[in-house]
C-alpha cells in the first residue's frame, strides 16, 4: 500500500494527481467529474413513507391488541375495539415520527458542505459549484471559508482551521504544508490536510484536492451514519419478550377454561363468549398508552431541566445505562480556554493571584503581542487562545487598547507554523522600540538571551523544566520572550527580530472542566454508572481532565489509551481490556464507533454524549445519543436520542434519575396488571375446577378490565421517584421484567385473589344470598383497588409513602370505587351490568374481604425490608 497524502510531500501529491499549481483544464476536470461523480453525500434509497408507517405494526404485542379488538367487535363490544384501535394508531403515529425524524440526520450532514469553491481551473480562479470538485483541483482557503473537499495543503499563511465538528480539537488547529512521517498519525494530528465541512478561523491557503464526496472523512462518516442501525432500547426488548409470553399464555388459558367449561356441560356459546372476554381483559391494551404517557410525562419534566427527548423511549434507557461515553470539549469542559498557570521571576502562580509587573514585561506582553480585540460588550472575540490571554491581562489592569495607546504597534511578524511563534513590535514612549515574541518552548528555547536580566534570571534548565511542568499537567504552554532596540530593525524579519530575545515569563493555558462536572461524575459513580471519556484531543489533556473530574481515580491503574494504540488491538483485545480504560485520545469517528460497539458486545447498555459530526455514526448506534444543544451541529442533533439544552454533563443525571423512575413506574403498571388479570384467571380456573357456578358474566369480566386497566393503572405513571433509586446498580442488561420477585407476587396475589372472591362466592351461595354473583364481582374489583394502592413501591409501606403524595392515583382509585358502587345501585346501569343491589352489610362485607389483598401486599413489602436490613448487616465473625 502506497503512502497516505499527509504522508507525501506536495511535489509527490501533484505528481500522483497530475496537477500542477495551474490547477486542471476545463476538458480534464469535466473527465474527472464524469469518472469520480458530484462532490456530493449520497444517499441510500429510503423506504416509503407508507412503509415506514405501516412497519410500526409488525410489533407482537401490537398485533396481539389489533386481533383483540377484532375480537371485541365480534362479540359487540365495540367500545373496547374503538379504543384499543385508537391505542394502537396513536402509538404507531409516534413511532413513525419517530423514526421520519431520525432520518433527518443526513439532510444536516449535507447541508455542511460548502455551495461554492474558489478553483484554479487553466491558471485562473473562478468560483464554482464545490459539486463540480474534482480530485486534482487546486482550491483557494480564505477565512470563514467552509472546507469544499478533503485536501493536501499546499500552501498555509498563518492558516488555522476549526476542525471541532470533525476531530473534538478543542481550539482551531495551526496547518502547514511539510510532509508528516508515519503512516498512525490520527487525523486530528494530520496538520498538512484540511476537510471537508471544516470551517477556515484564520489566514489564508491553498489545496489541492485528494478526494471528495463520499470518498472524503465526511462521507465516510455519512456512510456509517447510514449503514449503522439503531439499538432497540432495554424497553423495547423486555416488553417485546413480555408481550410474546403473555399473550401465549393468555390463549393457552382461555382455551383450557372453554375446554373445562364445555367438558362440564355448560353451554359452548356462553362459555366460548366468557373465554373471549377473559382474553380481552388479560390482553394489556393499554401497556402501549401506559407506556407512552409515562415517557411524555417524563420528557415534559425533563426539557424544564434542559434535557430535550427527540425519541421518547430514551427516557427509559437512560434509567438502564451502564456506561457514559462522553466527550470532552463542550460537555465535561466550559468550551473556553482559560489561562491556568503564570511562571514569572521564578514563582509558578495562579492566574488568578495577584501580578506586578514592576519592571516587568510579562503582562504587557500579553496583552500587546496579541490579536483579540473587545467588542465594548464586554464580548472578545479573536482566537480562544488569545481571548483567554487577553482577559488574563485585562483582569490585572493591562487591557489590550489603553496600553497599545501608549505603546502603539508598528509591525509584526505573524504567527507561523514552521517557526511556532509570532511576534509584535511597539514604538515605546521615548523613541524607542520592544519585539514582543510568544511561542511554543521547544521553538523559542535556543534564541534565548539567558542569565543576564539580574538575580530572578531563569535558566534554560529551568525553563524547561518548568515548561514541561505545566505540559504534564494538560496545560497548553506559551513562553514570552521581549528584545528593546533603538532603531526599528530593518529588515523585518525572523532572523533579525527573533534571536537574542531575553525571557519573560510563561502561560499556561487549559479547557477548564466545569464546575458541576466532578459532582456528576460522583453520582454517576454512585448509580454504578461508569463515565468513560472519548475526545478527538490530545491524551495528556485528556487525561488531566479526566482526573480532576473523577473519571480516572487517583492512584488507579485506570488507562488511557490514544486512537493510535486502539487502532493496533484486535476486537478481541480491545473487549479484554475495555473495562480497564477510561479515556480515549485522539480517536478517528469509526474508533469512537468500535468503543460503543465492544461496551454493547459484553452486554453493556451504552450512552454516548457528543457534539461534532464524528459522533453521529456513535450517537446512533448507541443505546442512547446524547447531543450538546448549544455547541452541537446539527448531523450530531438528528442522530441523537436527545439533547443537552445546556450542554451540561450533570443535566444527564438529572435524566438517568427520570429514566429509572419511569421504568420503576412501567413495573408497577405491569405489577399490577399481572397480578389482577392472573386474578381473573385463577377465579374462573378455580370455579370450573370446584365445580362452582361461572362466577362471572363476559360483561363483567370486560367491566373489570376496564376498572383495572383504566385510570388507576395510568395514575400509576405519576407516581413519585422513591428515595434510594440513584443508590441503585443499573439493571442488568439481560434483566427480565419480571425480575425481583414480580412474576412470583403475580401469582400468589392472584391466587389470594381469587381464593377471595371464590370464598365469598361459596358462603353467599351457601347462605341463600340471591346477590352472590354482584358480591363476587363487586370483591373481584375492590380487591383490585385495594392490590393498585399497595403495589405503589415494591419495599416502601403506603403509610410510609403518603396517602396523598400520588393524588392522581388517589383520585382514579376513588373514582373507579364511585362507578362500580354506581352500577350496583342505579336502576339503569343494573340492568345493563345484571346486578343487584346491595345492603349495607353486604356491602361491608366484600369490602372487608378486599381489603385483605392490600394488607397481605403490605406484609410482604414488611418481611422485604426485614430481610434486606439482615442482609445489610455484617455477618458475626
Amino acid at each position: 500500500m502506497g503512502k497516505k497524502w499527509h504522508e507525501q510531500s506536495t511535489e509527490e501529491v501533484m505528481k500522483a494527481l497530475e496537477s500542477s499549481r495551474r490547477g486542471l483544464s476545463g476538458p480534464e476536470a469535466a473527465r474527472r467529474l464524469a469518472g469520480h461523480g458530484p462532490n456530493r453525500l449520497v444517499e441510500k434509497k429510503k423506504r416509503s413513507l407508507a412503509m415506514m408507517f405501516l412497519d410500526q405494526f409488525k410489533d407482537f404485542m401490537i398485533i396481539i391488541l389489533m386481533g383483540a379488538a377484532v375480537v371485541a367487535g365480534a362479540i359487540g363490544e365495540l367500545t373496547d375495539t374503538l379504543v384499543i384501535m385508537l391505542i394502537v394508531v396513536v402509538n404507531a403515529v409516534i413511532g413513525f415520527v419517530q423514526e421520519y425524524r431520525a432520518g433527518k440526520a443526513m439532510d444536516a450532514l449535507k447541508a455542511m458542505a460548502a455551495f461554492q469553491a474558489g478553483a484554479v481551473r487553466d491558471g485562473v480562479v473562478s468560483h464554482i459549484p464545490a459539486t463540480e470538485l474534482v480530485p486534482g483541483d487546486v482550491v483557494i482557503l480564505e477565512t470563514g471559508a467552509v472546507i469544499p473537499a478533503d485536501l493536501r495543503l499546499v500552501e498555509a499563511a498563518m492558516l488555522r482551521v476549526d476542525e471541532a465538528a470533525l476531530t473534538g480539537e478543542s481550539f482551531p488547529v495551526e496547518k502547514m504544508t511539510k510532509a508528516m512521517d508515519g503512516p498512525g498519525v490520527s487525523l486530528g494530528d494530520r496538520l498538512n490536510m484540511g476537510y471537508k465541512g471544516t470551517i477556515v478561523s484564520y489566514g489564508r491557503g491553498v489545496g489541492l484536492v485528494v478526494a471528495t464526496g463520499m470518498s472524503t472523512e465526511l462521507g465516510k462518516i455519512a456512510g456509517m451514519l447510514q449503514d449503522e442501525e439503531e439499538v432497540r432500547t432495554p424497553l423495547q426488548k423486555r416488553l417485546a419478550v413480555f408481550g410474546r409470553r403473555l399473550a401465549i399464555a393468555v390463549l393457552v388459558i382461555c382455551a383450557v377454561i372453554f375446554t373445562m367449561g364445555f367438558v362440564r356441560g355448560v353451554e359452548p356459546l356462553f362459555m366460548l363468549l366468557t373465554a373471549i372476554s377473559l382474553a380481552v381483559a388479560a390482553i394489556p391494551e393499554a401497556l402501549p398508552a401506559v407506556i407512552t404517557i409515562s415517557l411524555a410525562l417524563g420528557a415534559r419534566k425533563m426539557v424544564a431541566r434542559n434535557a430535550l427527548v427527540r425519541k421518547l423511549p430514551a427516557v427509559e434507557t437512560l434509567g438502564s445505562v451502564t456506561y457514559i461515553c462522553s466527550d470532552k470539549t463542550g460537555t465535561l469542559t466550559e468550551n473556553r480556554m482559560t489561562v491556568e498557570e503564570i511562571y514569572k521571576d521564578g514563582v509558578t502562580m495562579g492566574s488568578g493571584d495577584p501580578l506586578v509587573e514592576k519592571d516587568g514585561y510579562l503582562l504587557t506582553a500579553i496583552a500587546l503581542n496579541n490579536d483579540a480585540v473587545s467588542d465594548g460588550n464586554g464580548n472578545i472575540i479573536g482566537d480562544p487562545t488569545e481571548t483567554a490571554l487577553y482577559r488574563v491581562a485585562a483582569a490585572h489592569d493591562c487591557e489590550r487598547e489603553i496600553v497599545e495607546r501608549k505603546m502603539p504597534r508598528v509591525a509584526e511578524l505573524p504567527f507561523d507554523s514552521e517557526r511556532k511563534c509570532m511576534t509584535t513590535i511597539h514604538r515605546m514612549g521615548d523613541g524607542r522600540f520592544v519585539s514582543f515574541t510568544k511561542g511554543a518552548v521547544d521553538s523559542l528555547i535556543d534564541r534565548l538571551v539567558l542569565g543576564e536580566s539580574g538575580e530572578k534570571a531563569a535558566s534554560r534548565d529551568e525553563i524547561v523544566k518548568v515548561g514541561d511542568g505545566m505540559a504534564k499537567r494538560g496545560l497548553r504552554v506559551l513562553l514570552y520572550a521581549v528584545k528593546e532596540w533603538d532603531v526599528l530593525p530593518e529588515p523585518v524579519a525572523p532572523g533579525t527580530v527573533e534571536t537574542g530575545l531575553t525571557f519573560v515569563g510563561l502561560a499556561g493555558l487549559l479547557d477548564p472542566p466545569r464546575e458541576e462536572a466532578k459532582d456528576a461524575v460522583a453520582l454517576c459513580k454512585e448509580a454504578g454508572i461508569r463515565p468513560v471519556m472519548i475526545t478527538g484531543d490530545h491524551p495528556l489533556t485528556a487525561g488531566v481532565i479526566a482526573r480532576r473530574i473523577g473519571i480516572i481515580a487517583d492512584g488507579s491503574n485506570q488507562a488511557v489509551m490514544t486512537g493510535r494504540e486502539l487502532e493496533g488491538l484486535s476486537d478481541v483485545e480491545l473487549e479484554e481490556g475495555i473495562d480497564e480504560v477510561r479515556v480515549y485520545a485522539r480517536v478517528a469517528p469509526e474508533q469512537k464507533l468500535r468503543i460503543v460497539k465492544a461496551l454493547q458486545k459484553r452486554g453493556e447498555f451504552v450512552a454516548m454524549t457528543g457534539d461534532g459530526v464524528n459522533d453521529a455514526p456513535a450517537l446512533k448506534r448507541a443505546d442512547i445519543g446524547i447531543a450538546m444543544g448549544i455547541t452541537g451541529t446539527d448531523v450530531s442533533k438528528e442522530a441523537a436520542h436527545m439533547i443537552l439544552l445546556d450542554d451540561n454533563f450533570a443535566t444527564i443525571v438529572n435524566a438517568v434519575r427520570e429514566g429509572r423512575k419511569i421504568y420503576d413506574n412501567i413495573r408497577k403498571f405491569i405489577r399490577y396488571l399481572l397480578t389482577t388479570n392472573s386474578g381473573e384467571i385463577w377465579t374462573l380456573f378455580l370455579a370450573q375446577m370446584a365445580g362452582f357456578p361461572v362466577p362471572l358474566l363476559p360483561v363483567h369480566i370486560l367491566w373489570v378490565n376496564l376498572i383495572t386497566d383504566g385510570l388507576p393503572a395510568l395514575a400509576l405513571s405519576a407516581e413519585p421517584a422513591e428515595g434510594d433509586i440513584m443508590k441503585r446498580k443499573p439493571r442488568h442488561p439481560k434483566e427480565s421484567i419480571f425480575a425481583h420477585g414480580l412474576g412470583v407476587q403475580a401469582f400468589w396475589v392472584g391466587l389470594f385473589m381469587a381464593v377471595l372472591v371464590l370464598a365469598v362466592q361459596y358462603f353467599a351461595i351457601y347462605g341463600k344470598v340471591g346477590q352472590w354473583q354482584t358480591m363476587v364481582f363487586t370483591v373481584l374489583c375492590l380487591t383490585q383497588l385495594g392490590n393498585c394502592l399497595a403495589v405503589r413501591s415494591e419495599k416502601q409501606s403506603l403509610f410510609k409513602q403518603g396517602l396523598f403524595s400520588n393524588k392522581p392515583l388517589l383520585g382514579a382509585v376513588t373514582l373507579s370505587f364511585g362507578l362500580q358502587m354506581a352500577i350496583i345501585y342505579a336502576p339503569g346501569l343494573q340492568k345493563i351490568f345484571h346486578t343487584q343491589p346491595l345492603n349495607m352489610s353486604q356491602l361491608g362485607v366484600c369490602i372487608a374481604v378486599s381489603s385483605l389483598v392490600f394488607f397481605a401486599v403490605e406484609t410482604e413489602k414488611m418481611f422485604r425490608r426485614i430481610g434486606e436490613k439482615k442482609g445489610a448487616m455484617p455477618n458475626p465473625r
